[in-house]
């Protein structure tokens, strides 16, 4: 193999360094055979082996020898890129040598991890390294571009955890916008009685945070409105909202709920969302009484007005001059500018109708955990009362864990949360009736502090714990409207058959309904269960793969209360990051287009997953946004001319590795 040149400037003068990393690699991969070898590669003039080249002596090993042996390039095999890239990169550059001149080869993931024949895996590594010393010699000097970030922030999601984002975000001197598509902010948490395992209210703790939403000078609150349209990139996104009408001025309306008692209707008539119709509602209402915005809303399905134009207008009289009402109102779009993205859009309850067998939509009396907690809540549709449909209270209850988690046919991940609020219901249905409780459990999982004392507490309160699935609930024969609850008990090795007259199903957490179009909209990406996908579940848990967007709460999976706020502020950190930075670095291994060979045939600009290719009308040529581009390298594979190339994958720089695989053959 002839010497490497220096793009024709002269000789590369490499640096090769091998990773044991404990024995990850050192146990199936010779490290002091493959250092010898790389040592006989041409270029090579220094090579190097370490337990762990990732730590400081190591980074200061290769900085040391750029000095000392006049580097122009860098090798170091060890793990993933994904994990160590950049900060060899950075090693690099420290030692006085442009980052892209460096190269990792992956001799962990590829080979020692995946091979068990030692000598084999030695000869793989052989291989790669080989392939490696060819490419980097022609790896061109590439320099990271910054663009700008804009200040101010858009948070998506109005429960506890847009909340507590917003709230952090605000208080650090930002401006934000606070975007919730229902009448209110406050979420799921909003319906909650009590919360799990200290036994606090869940208003008392949520509707201050609420209210300092409102307050704040640096949050802009829209509810009732929903993001339609996300262009730009990191630290420019461009943002449409949609504004939809609730047919009143919320400038103007006091939050006095006059006009809900002057209403034509004088008994509310219509199902209450929020009380997920355990209620009744008139056509204009406010969701619950601390509802933020205190601000009414009308429902134009409902009312009269909007259905015949015949009302009598009750509600628009007692305003008086506050003109609050405004029937012409119609939705509107407001456009906006931030640098970055918070998702907070929360989860939906698994619809429980989808396992039949249980009686939910059937039975009257079965009913899910989340209405369960409005009707044991103050401000629910029974005043705090549990009672059944016939107004009675009742003496057993059955309450069935895991509907729609751990099941091979509904959701096969744990949902986190049911256990802790099963024994949280278990404990205030016993608290409020003195019904006799009974939880149907496959397994308690306690894992949080002072859960599995929570656990013991309820224990000894009474409630009866039955490890094992329900198989069925169906009607009992003796007339009295109760119902049997069937299950094998796997403790006692023996099937049960409990009469109850309640069965509370403990229903599991699943992503929004809209959770697909979202990721579009933003575009970001989705798990296998569907919740939107953190970039790394570890060193990343609320970044995405698009910068500049980050996620909070139960949109990235399940998760309790101070799981989603500690999530929600570790968001906010991270685009408080972006923003005290005032700019952002974009990596420079983009795609880039050879206008002469460019034929304009558009066909690069659909297949881009990241709308970074425009077409520019006046050149008949594509355009690629270097800021929107993540170097996926779709484009350059699809163009049909060659005009598309890509930084740091340049084709000599890819046939030359691959001749360097081969080279051992």
């Amino acid at each position: 193999m002839a010497e490497p040149k220096d793009n024709g400037n002269g000789a590369v003068r490499i640096g090769v360094y091998i990773c044991h990393c404990g024995t990850n690699i050192a146990g199936t991969v010779d490290v002091r055979a493959l250092t010898e070898y790389a040592a006989t590669l041409p270029g090579v003039v220094v090579a190097r082996d370490y337990k762990y080249m990732c730590s400081d002596p190591g980074q200061e090993l290769i900085k040391q020898d750029i000095r000392e042996h006049n580097l122009t390039r860098t090798i170091v095999a060890a793990c993933s890129p994904l994990l160590h890239e950049h900060t060899f990169r950075n090693a690099t550059a420290q030692g006085g040598v442009n980052p892209f001149h460096f190269h990792m080869v992956n001799i962990r993931e590829h080979d020692s991890w995946v091979h068990e024949d030692k000598q084999a895996a030695t000869e793989k590594a052989k291989d790669l390294l080989r392939a490696a010393v060819r490419r980097v010699a022609l790896h061109q000097p590439l320099e990271r571009k910054q663009v700008p970030i804009k200040p101010d922030a858009l948070v998506v999601g109005g429960g506890i955890a847009g909340i507590h984002a917003a709230l952090t975000l605000a208080n650090a001197g930002k401006h934000v916008y606070l975007v919730e598509r229902e009448p209110t902010i406050g979420g799921h948490m909003a319906k909650f009685d009590k919360t799990f395992p200290t036994l606090d209210c869940a208003a008392c703790i949520l509707t201050p945070k609420m209210t300092a939403v409102k307050t704040h000078p640096n949050i802009t609150l829209w509810t009732y409105s929903e993001i339609v349209q996300v262009e730009g990139y990191v630290g420019n996104f461009k943002v449409t909202v949609r504004r939809k009408p609730r047919y009143v001025l919320e400038d103007a309306c006091v939050g006095c709920l006059e006009c809900i008692e002057a209403c034509v209707y004088k008994q509310p008539k219509f199902a209450d969302e929020f009380n997920l119709g355990l209620g009744k509602r008139k056509p204009v209402y406010i969701p619950f009484p601390q509802a933020v915005p205190p601000v009414v809303v009308i429902d134009p399905e409902t009312c009269i007005e909007f259905k015949s134009g015949k009302c009598k207008k009750t509600c628009v009289e007692v305003c008086g001059d506050r003109n609050a009402i405004d029937f012409q109102q119609q939705e509107r779009m407001e456009m906006i500018e931030v640098g970055t993205i918070v998702l907070a859009t929360g989860f939906q309850v698994f619809q429980a109708k989808r396992i039949p067998y249980y009686g939910y939509g059937t039975y009257p009396n079965v009913y899910t955990a989340l209405e369960v907690e409005r009707l044991i809540n103050a401000a629910g549709p029974t005043g705090g009362e549990i009672v059944l449909r016939n107004s009675e209270r009742p003496k057993a209850v059955a309450i069935i864990h895991c509907v729609g988690s751990r099941d091979e046919n509904t959701n096969r991940y744990c949902s986190r949360v049911c256990c802790m609020y099963s024994l949280k219901l278990a404990h205030l249905i016993k608290e409020k009736t003195e019904a006799e409780v009974y939880n149907f459990y496959i397994d308690i999982r306690a894992p949080g502090k002072a859960f599995e004392e929570f656990y013991n507490r309820v224990a000894e309160e009474g409630v009866h714990f039955i490890r094992g699935k329900v198989a069925d609930v169906y009607p009992d024969s003796d007339g009295h409207g109760r119902l049997i609850v069937q299950a094998e008990d796997t403790l006692l090795g023996m099937v049960r058959k409990i009469p109850v007259d309640m069965v509370v199903l403990s229903v599991g957490l699943e992503p929004q309904a809209d959770a697909q179009e979202v990721r579009r909209l933003f575009n970001i990406t989705c798990s296998t269960e569907g919740f939107f996908l953190e970039r790394h579940p570890k060193l990343a848990p609320v970044n995405t793969f698009t910068d500049g967007i980050f996620l909070a709460g139960c949109c990235q999976g399940p998760k309790d209360i101070p799981d989603t706020v500690a999530q929600a502020g570790a968001a906010a950190a991270e685009a408080l990051v972006l923003i005290d930075t005032g700019s952002v670095e974009l990596e420079p291994n983009t795609a880039y287009i050879v206008e002469e060979d460019c034929s304009g045939c558009k066909s690069c600009i659909p297949l881009c997953p990241y709308t970074a290719i425009s077409f520019v009308e006046a050149k008949k040529k594509a355009w690629i946004n270097e800021a929107l581009c993540k170097g996926c390298g779709v484009c350059v594979a699809a163009c049909p001319s060659g005009s598309i190339r890509q930084n740091l994958f340049e084709d000599e720089e890819i046939f030359s590795e691959i001749e360097g695989v081969l080279a051992g053959v």
